[in-house]
């Protein structure tokens, strides 16, 4: 109970004052999450995602726009007026009288009441064409929207490997400014038992210096990185958890071949192409058939008369129409679309080489990357191995400082290396999926699932 009270309290604070964003206390209000719940977070929040749908949305409303012509519509009109007419009559007298005429004026009102029925009987698929154009466009959103979502799965995971490798990165920062700090007690010391110069102690105060400008560099860095995370999952507060370090390597081996297969299947931008070409094609359809006639069907009841009750009356009747010339408009609609259809499949040629060109370039990268991540960690494992036979040598009076520094500023780059080997082996391990529209199989030959 005394845990939840506190756990209550320390939520209403960080809700109420704002603190540092890589600060240790602003992750105590929730467990850490993995990079599979940032995702789930980032697909329920992030407002890009709910624009897709709602452009999807508007799409579905279009085919119901389209389906519109299959029913029948229904009108119904009431009229009211009071209207004044002039009658004008001649009149004739006796042989010799002129001829006169006498104007009349009449007051009365009319009313009248209808309801009227339309139905398409017949338009040779007219309005079947403009269906599936509808449907097709509709589903061009739909993948549109799935693009939508990749983008935002990739832009999760490169934040949240961000977020790791920078505080790697600030775990190196710190580190090193320990070890430049001893090494200007040890020089100092060696110089007040007069066995080093003053220059050693000069030298040590300068990395020490420097080692202070990159650990704020790289304190700064985490928070930013936190706050590109946060927007990344589009949230709109402050995030009130941590997150699972992950950054380590999961042996990956992938086919370029399987992985190009796997993107001309799954991308949605290609789905996207084919959908539009296939809504153009419907469209065209549509319009030729708007050369033909189209027979429609009627039916109405209707209430008119001078004062009620009124009189009743219906019809019911069936017409043709047939367009004989609108100017050329039907011609130019046709010619418009099919340059569009046109138009699409040099863009569906041009996404295909360029998706292969993404797929290759992110089969070397990852390749590249599984290989720097074993050079990086070698690196690594000699620098540290530099810096102690560096650090022994200086206390025992046998090296300088300037080896000394020399080491501590090699080990300090090996270690930054290796973390970003492993951050360049999961972002492009992320954009790889995203190339592929499919994920990576950890460990697979293939690549796809």
């Amino acid at each position: 109970m005394r845990r939840t009270a506190l756990a209550a309290g320390l939520g209403a604070l960080l809700l109420a004052a704002p603190v540092r964003a890589d600060d240790p206390a602003a992750a105590l209000t929730a467990p850490p999450k993995t990079l599979k719940e940032c995702i789930e977070i980032a697909l329920a929040h992030h407002p890009s995602l709910g624009q897709a749908a709602a452009a999807v949305a508007a799409g579905e409303a279009r085919v119901w726009q389209a389906g519109s012509g299959y029913l029948p519509h229904v009108d119904a009109a009431y009229a009211a007026s009071h209207q004044k007419t002039s009658l004008t009559a001649r009149t004739g007298g006796s042989a010799g009288a002129g001829v006169g005429a006498t104007t009349a004026t009449q007051f009365f009102s009319f009313y009248d009441t209808n309801v009227g029925l339309s139905q398409v009987l017949f338009d040779f698929g007219q309005t079947l064409y403009g269906i599936r154009s509808a449907q097709a466009s509709r589903r061009s959103l739909e993948a549109d929207a799935t693009t939508q979502h990749d983008v935002v799965v990739l832009g999760v995971k490169q934040a949240y490997f961000n977020v790791l490798a920078a505080r790697r990165l600030r775990d190196v920062a710190d580190e090193t400014l320990r070890q430049a700090e001893q090494h200007l007690k040890l020089a100092q010391g060696r110089f007040d038992v007069g066995l080093a110069a003053r220059f050693d102690v000069t030298q040590a105060q300068v990395q020490v210096a420097n080692a202070r400008l990159n650990q704020l560099t790289a304190h700064n860095n985490v928070a930013v990185a936190l706050e590109t995370l946060r927007n990344a999952l589009g949230l709109r507060g402050p995030l009130d958890f941590d997150i699972v370090d992950t950054l380590d390597v999961h042996p990956t081996v992938v086919d370029e071949q399987s992985a190009l297969a796997a993107a001309y299947d799954h991308r949605p931008e290609l789905q996207s192409v084919r959908e539009q070409q296939q809504a153009l094609e419907s469209q065209v359809k549509s319009l030729q058939r708007s050369y033909l006639p189209t027979i429609n069907g009627n039916a109405g009841y209707d209430w008119s008369g001078n004062d009620y009750p009124l009189r009743s009356g219906w019809n019911i009747g069936a017409s043709v129409n047939l367009s004989l010339s609108n100017g050329g408009l039907t011609t130019a609609q046709i010619g418009e679309a099919r340059a569009n259809l046109q138009g699409l499949g040099f863009q569906e040629e041009s996404l295909r080489q360029n998706i292969a060109l993404e797929v290759r370039q992110d089969v070397l990268n990852l390749r590249q990357a599984q290989e720097s991540i074993g050079v990086s960690q070698e690196g690594l494992r000699q620098a540290d191995e530099n810096l102690a036979l560096a650090e022994g040598r200086y206390s025992t009076g046998v090296g300088s400082i300037v080896e000394l520094t020399d080491a501590q500023t090699s080990r300090a780059s090996a270690a930054a290396g290796a973390v970003q080997a492993l951050y360049s082996y999961q972002t492009t391990l992320a954009a790889l999926e995203k190339a592929m529209g499919t994920e990576v199989r950890p460990g697979g030959s293939g690549g796809a699932p």
